[in-house]
């Protein structure tokens, strides 16, 4: 499948760009952070530096008077202590140099009260310095700054370093849009060429599920499970249409050989042939409504009513139904409970589940047969069991218990719908069934998960 690119049309880069731009935008907003912190922490540091420096002049002046002031400072331009930033200036009231290493007072500090930030002719050379002017009792003025050249040399690092961080940032949130939309293209071609076959009625096809046990792998695995259920239904409703097909042609033309043929007959034949049609007529009846029952428990429209169920409850009420058959045929029909197992359920379709399977071992187990039913649990699930000693299912049956129509002794009347019915139920509770010989007889267990209120 060609690859093709563009990025307006694709979600996947949008994605990968918009949330590219926003990591590198949170990166660039706790550079500033940083930068703004970094920037305070020299800035406070130069203020506290001509803060201190500013009021020990002042003690100075005030102790000793200009000269020893004038001293101060000078010893101040000989201590290489701060020597390369420190700047000084003393001036008369006519604003006169006295003593200094720049030659005036900034204009912009002339008038300014506190620290301020002006451009000086340090030394012979252009300084940005942070300074603070005092006006001294005598009318001379106490100017006191450091230079910050150094400092504006590390904010313009930070700046450059933060640029190139930004722009790298971009390149490589385009250049991971570009890597994310590739891998994401190919990730669901795979899919969009599996909708293909799907679409022209291929349900056969299947996604391949890597060894990496990602996002992808378990929506492949997802997709697979899904399809695996869309070919068992498809395969369910052409089953099932071929059997009504069948089932329905042959009573169908027995009742028409046997009306065409009553023409020809006695009132008293075409009476008889008359309730061999109604009564065929009402077996098909009965047989679509089990397939109606059937259909409505397959929807899943009737989880919505699931309450907590007592499972010794339902099935004491359905042994309490099948006693007087199972007497009456001679079968010892047995119950034993385990501490109240608890699931969520629909009450009367387990109920009608138990009763088809209590209803089947009493039929096929034989005369003076022992069925016993039984019930357990623990944390994970709860276990409804109805065990038989009669004959059992041939092995080669029981692959096929289950499907609508099948039935194992074709003998005996029927419609073969009786476990299609219990195995619905089963599904529906997200249980599973299991048959199993028990040599002699026949052993059923229906699993459904356990619930705790």
């Amino acid at each position: 499948m060609k690859l093709s690119f563009q990025p307006r049309s694709s979600a996947a880069f949008r994605m990968a760009f918009n949330y590219s731009v926003l990591l590198v935008l949170s990166l660039l907003i706790l550079f500033t952070i940083f930068y703004m912190q970094t920037v305070n922490v020299l800035q406070n540091r130069i203020d506290r530096q001509i803060i201190s420096s500013t009021n020990r002049l002042l003690e100075e002046y005030a102790q000793d008077g200009q000269p020893a002031l004038v001293k101060q400072i000078r010893n101040h331009f000989r201590d290489d202590i701060y020597s390369d930033t420190e700047i000084y200036l003393l001036v008369n009231a006519e604003g006169e140099k006295i003593i200094g290493n720049i030659p005036a007072i900034p204009p912009l500090l002339q008038t300014r009260k506190g620290l301020a930030e002006a451009r000086v002719i340090r030394n012979g050379r252009e300084a940005r310095g942070r300074m603070a002017v005092e006006t001294l009792s005598d009318g001379s003025r106490l100017l006191v700054g450091s230079d910050i050249n150094h400092q504006l040399e590390i904010e313009a690092l930070f700046n450059r370093a933060g640029l190139i961080a930004g722009l790298l940032g971009l390149i490589m949130s385009i250049g991971g849009a570009f890597l994310f939309h590739r891998e994401l293209k190919l990730r669901i071609a795979g899919i969009q060429k599996l909708v293909t076959h799907v679409r022209q009625g291929d349900l056969s096809q299947r996604l391949p599920v890597a060894e990496e046990n990602d996002e992808f792998s378990r929506m492949n695995m997802d997709i697979n499970d899904m399809l695996d259920q869309q070919q068992r239904l498809m395969d369910g409703v052409r089953h099932v249409s071929n059997t009504i097909a069948h089932n329905l042609r042959t009573p169908l033309t027995r009742i028409l050989l046997r009306l065409r043929k009553s023409g020809q007959e006695d009132p008293q034949a075409r009476e008889e042939t008359l309730r061999f049609a109604t009564r065929e007529i009402e077996e098909l009846g009965i047989m679509f409504d089990k397939m109606l029952n059937i259909a409505e428990v397959e929807s899943g429209t009737r989880r919505q009513a699931f309450a907590p169920i007592a499972l010794n409850d339902v099935v004491a009420d359905v042994m309490e139904l099948y006693e007087p058959v199972a007497e009456e045929k001679g079968i010892s029909l047995h119950v034993h409970f385990s501490d109240t197992p608890m699931i969520l359920g629909d009450r009367d379709l387990l109920a009608s589940a138990v009763a088809n399977l209590i209803d089947n071992a009493i039929k096929y187990a034989g005369q003076n047969a022992t069925v016993e039913v039984s019930t357990m649990s623990d944390l994970h699930e709860s276990i409804i069991s109805v065990h038989d000693n009669g004959p059992g299912i041939p092995d080669d049956d029981l692959p096929h218990i289950g499907r609508h129509f099948y039935r194992v002794d074709r003998t005996r009347p029927g419609y073969g719908l009786g476990v299609a019915s219990i195995m619905a139920i089963v599904q529906l509770h997200s249980g599973r069934i299991v048959y199993q010989n028990t040599s002699p007889g026949l052993m059923v267990q229906m699993y459904f998960k356990s619930h705790t209120s």
